[in-house]
């Protein structure tokens, strides 16, 4: 009886530590109903800062990257965003890419055009000038950790990785940021 109500008070521990130990994060919620409060704080320029996964494979898109420069738009019609990247490669290559990501009424959650199985969430972050992204897809599962600088405090990118860490991601990736970031195309 005393090895069971031990093992019991063991387990309960474990399960009350898991939860102190991973902070709260806590989804951005709209603002207003028709859509034009939600984005306007997040549009303008990001950087990549990190990513974090379950796996290493799902984080195997950003193993050639050096740095990225995303600027989010409003997009041509309501309830639309306009993303632009620049990639520079580690090789120093500069690569452009454009989505579309459609708002989710009532929400935060996004929807990229052409992508019917991605889904991305927005999160807000303690860093000054930070967001994550939760994306999921066919396969695929990954939180990226978006800056206004292109160098945050230290501190935030170890926050970011021990969030995503007790949420079972086990792969972590850094952007290096060693070159120049590429310039951001007008089209």
């Amino acid at each position: 009886m005393f090895q069971w109500i031990w093992a019991a008070v063991l387990y309960l521990y474990g399960i009350l530590n898991s939860l102190y130990q991973c902070p709260e994060h806590s989804q951005l919620t709209t603002l207003g109903v028709d859509g034009k409060e939600f984005p306007e704080p997040h549009l303008g320029q990001w950087y990549f800062i990190a990513g974090a996964a379950p796996t290493k494979e799902e984080l195997a898109t950003f193993d050639l990257v050096d740095n990225i420069v995303f600027n989010m738009a409003a997009g041509s019609a309501p309830m639309q965003l306009q993303l632009r990247a620049t990639i520079r490669t580690k090789n120093g290559l500069c690569v452009p890419r454009k989505w579309i990501y459609h708002l989710t009424e009532g929400s935060t959650n996004l929807r990229t055009e052409g992508r019917p199985d991605m889904k991305t969430e927005l999160f807000s972050s303690s860093c000054p000038g930070g967001i994550m992204l939760k994306e999921t897809g066919q396969g695929y599962q990954r939180f990226l950790f978006y800056n206004r600088s292109p160098h945050p405090p230290e501190k935030c990118v170890e926050e970011f990785q021990s969030l995503t860490s007790c949420l079972d991601s086990k792969a972590f990736l850094l952007t290096p940021r060693n070159q120049e970031p590429c310039e951001l195309s007008s089209n």
